[in-house]
Order: C-alpha cells, then sequence, then structure tokens
C-alpha cells in the first residue's frame, strides 16, 4: 500500500511539476504586459498630439495604432497627398518609432 502512495505521488509530482512552472513563467509574463502598452499609447499619443498642433482638421481623420515593436499604421483619410507626407514625417520624426506604414488615402473635403 505504501508502494502504490510514493508511485501516485511521484506520478502527480511529475504531472503537476512542468504545470506550475509554465503557469510561473506566464505570470512573470504578464507582469511585462503593462509595460508593452504604456509604450505604445504613448508614442501613438504624440504622434496624434503633433498631428493636431500641425493640422488640427486632420486628426479625426487619421488614426494612429503602435505595436509592441514600436511600428506605427497610419490609416484613414487626407485633403492632399502632402498632408499624408506630413503625417508621416511626424510619425517617423517620434521617438521610439522604428517604422511608419501608412494606408492613408486621398479624399477631398465634402
Amino acid at each position: 500500500m505504501k508502494t502504490k502512495f510514493a508511485i501516485a505521488c511521484l506520478v502527480a509530482g511529475a504531472l503537476v511539476g512542468p504545470g506550475l512552472a509554465i503557469a510561473a513563467e506566464d505570470a512573470t509574463t504578464d507582469h511585462a504586459t503593462p509595460v508593452v502598452y504604456v509604450t505604445d499609447s504613448a508614442i501613438t499619443t504624440k504622434i496624434k498630439a503633433q498631428l493636431a498642433m500641425e493640422h488640427p482638421t486632420s486628426l479625426a481623420k487619421i488614426h494612429v495604432d503602435t505595436d509592441k515593436d514600436g511600428v506605427v499604421y497610419l490609416s484613414g483619410t487626407a485633403s492632399t497627398p502632402e498632408a499624408i507626407d506630413e503625417a508621416m514625417s511626424i510619425a517617423r520624426a517620434t521617438e521610439n518609432v522604428r517604422s511608419v506604414t501608412s494606408t492613408i488615402t486621398v479624399k477631398l473635403d465634402d
């Protein structure tokens, strides 16, 4: 009887042990995630603020997203190709931006 109990404890330990290690690793990873979101939000906010200062009417039409690697995605519409270029220049000049991808299209104001 003692042998069966000992074997059961060893098997349970072998099955549960790796699960605890994975859970501990996931808990560590979760603590790092908010830092990534803060950085992304900070970059996005800086770009939106600069767009608002340079072209207040474009702010509502140009959407800014930033991923965890510092890649900025611009989308939406602008009134001229020059406005698109300006938005991309603003994004590129922002601290911690690694690259900028734009799908902004030209749409004349109605």
